[in-house]
């Protein structure tokens, strides 16, 4: 069974290495060092955000980084390690996460080449609201 604790600053370096591998699963633009990152972390959650850790026995299955001030709440970050994928533990962490904050409405973005995390997501009924686009001069 999947269970919630909130992510402390001993977690720091755990949540930075996990943010590190979902920058790389989601191809994304962010080029931050382990320190960077778990600083980052930090400014993270002692400020506008929450870190959830998912676990079963002594396995961290992943984490959400999620900011319950916004209306709805906004979901930065949802990772599940590589070895839990493909078992149902992200179906299964998402709708625990969503009884544990007893939410019904929850925002997210996703990168539009990000096919895999497109998937996980209409698989669990989210649909597309806008979107945000970006100009950037080469």
């Amino acid at each position: 069974m999947i269970k919630i604790r909130i992510g402390q600053h001993d977690d720091l370096l755990a949540l930075a290495q996990m943010n590190k591998f979902l920058i790389e699963d989601e191809q994304a633009d962010v080029d931050l060092t382990i320190d960077e990152l778990k600083d980052r972390m930090k400014d993270f959650i002692v400020t506008d955000y929450t870190a959830y850790v998912f676990y079963e026995n002594k396995n961290i299955l992943g984490y959400a980084l999620v900011a319950l001030k916004e209306d709805p709440v906004y979901l930065k970050h949802f990772f599940i390690n590589r070895a839990f994928r493909r078992k149902g533990f992200g179906t299964k962490a998402f709708k625990e996460l969503m009884k544990y904050l007893k939410l019904t409405a929850i925002d997210i973005e996703v990168f539009d080449w990000n096919e895999i995390g497109m998937q996980f997501w209409n698989s669990l009924g989210f649909e597309p609201r806008y979107i945000r686009m970006r100009y950037k001069e080469e």
